[in-house]
């Protein structure tokens, strides 16, 4: 007798093994595109923080050490305000009282003219507890 076949048994414990391994590895890649977002929404803060802090030493230097009135795309290089990712707006929100000022928009970024603070829009409220 030639028995070339896999049991029942066999074929079950496979079966088995590759749904503890989908249920380890799964969850693991479910919030990988929540983090991305996060990461791109950092990196944009980062380069609006940047251009804030370039425009205070271009007035530092000509006399008048003032932060931007307000965040436009001729502060920075290519023209363009970094998108949040977080909600997909690129709107910069000027926030003139902190930290009891609320801005006009729940969306894109947060801006203080007066100490030049910048922060994103996460679930549509501002987030204070970086002030």
């Amino acid at each position: 007798m030639n028995n070339k076949g896999f049991t029942l048994i066999e074929l079950v414990m496979v079966i088995v093994i590759l749904g503890i391994l989908a249920a380890v590895a799964i969850p693991k890649f479910v919030n990988l595109g929540n983090e991305a977002k996060i990461s791109a929404t950092k990196g944009g803060l980062g380069a609006i923080r940047s251009a804030v802090a370039i425009t205070y030493a271009q007035n530092a230097t000509s006399g008048t050490a003032s932060f931007p009135t307000a965040v436009t795309t001729d502060i920075f290089a290519d023209s363009t305000i970094p998108t949040n990712k977080l909600n997909s707006a690129t709107s910069v929100a000027t926030v003139t009282v902190a930290p009891s000022g609320t801005a006009t928009s729940a969306s894109g970024w947060w801006y203080i003219t007066a100490s030049g603070r910048v922060g994103a829009y996460s679930d549509g409220t501002q987030d204070t507890s970086a002030w």
